[in-house]
């Protein structure tokens, strides 16, 4: 049967069932509606679920959501609270997870990271965004490559790691850049590199802080997870977490890294400022001697030295000469 989704769907991505052992077997969310009635026939966390991925964006998809599906009130409250940390909360049984994630098209730009809801327990996962992401992207597309998943908390496990590697392909991308800025401060060729350099620093901090995941949350759920929670499961959830924390620590590395190039650079430009208000004060101070006899020997007043003399201004120059050359001499003395 074709799946046709739009206004009609109430916001409906995409809708699979999972049967044990099986490939994802699309469906709609009447077909879903349906499937959700019936009583489980296998044990809770061992048999059959579903995923459904909503798009935010359409007026009606929080609404039917409420009225259809046996979600927790935590995940609305979720979906409203401006606190968008990631984190994975354990509530009435059900895990409530914030995952932030970067836009599918990421171009190092602090607007394009957003954020990805999640509600998973034994029969029902359900996720939710507001623009199109790239690690739930590659979830889909997994899914429809034929990867089977042994229960919902296996598609969360998935979703993490995705996200990970999407993090680890952002972290080489910008040591990349990184790199390259290096280069061009070795060569002395700045540019436009500060500004660059700092743009990068802002995205890496924000994505440091919305993607670090919040310890304590995990480690309540970790310590009392719900009992429909398969302990491989569960092991998979705490390996994920730990590879995801190690990326962080090499986004946090690369932050520091950042840092040091950025008080590089502004030592650089220092010591090109202290250049150059050195050669402004040498100039300076070497057209003080003519400034001083020209301004004496402009003066409208009677006894005027070499006035009458016929080698005057030649004595003239000799002098400034002689004070300019000392004044040098003086300014260059002191600066070694």
């Amino acid at each position: 049967m074709p799946i046709t989704y739009g206004a009609q769907q109430n916001g409906l991505l995409c809708g699979y069932r999972f049967a044990p052992s099986a490939c994802g077997e699309p469906i709609d969310l009447a077909q879903a509606v349906e499937w959700l009635k019936t009583p489980p026939d296998a044990r809770p966390g061992d048999g059959a679920f579903i995923w459904l991925h909503f798009d935010l964006t359409s007026a009606t998809s929080q609404a039917w959501m409420q009225a259809n599906l046996p979600l927790a009130p935590e995940f609305f409250e979720a979906l409203q609270q401006g606190s968008r940390s990631t984190r994975i909360e354990d509530a009435q049984d059900n895990l409530i997870a914030v995952v932030n994630d970067v836009a599918y098209e990421f171009a190092f730009d602090p607007s394009e990271i957003a954020t990805l809801w999640m509600s998973v327990d034994a029969r029902l996962a359900v996720s939710a965004r507001a623009h199109p992401l790239r690690s739930i992207d590659r979830l889909r597309e997994a899914v429809k490559q034929g990867v089977r998943f042994g229960s919902s908390v296996d598609l969360l496990n998935h979703l993490l790691k995705d996200q990970g590697d999407v993090l680890v392909r952002i972290v080489r991308e910008a040591t990349l850049k990184v790199d390259g800025i290096e280069d061009s401060l070795l060569r002395g060729r700045l540019d436009r590199r500060r500004a660059e350099l700092g743009q990068l620093r802002r995205v890496l901090v924000r994505l440091q802080r919305l993607l670090a995941p919040e310890p304590g949350a995990l480690f309540r759920l970790l310590r009392q997870p719900p009992p429909w929670v398969a302990a491989n499961d569960l092991d998979e959830l705490r390996q994920a977490t730990e590879e995801f924390s190690l990326v962080i620590r090499d986004l946090a590395a690369l932050q520091e890294r950042i840092k040091l190039l950025q008080e590089e650079i502004a030592a650089e430009v220092g010591e090109q400022t202290n250049r150059s208000l050195f050669t402004l004060t040498m100039v300076t101070v070497l057209a003080l001697p003519i400034n001083i006899t020209t301004g004496f020997f402009g003066m409208n007043v009677g006894g005027i030295p070499f006035g009458e003399h016929k080698h005057g201004f030649l004595v003239v120059v000799l002098l400034v000469v002689v004070f300019t050359a000392l004044a040098g001499w003086l300014a260059f003395r002191k600066k070694d």
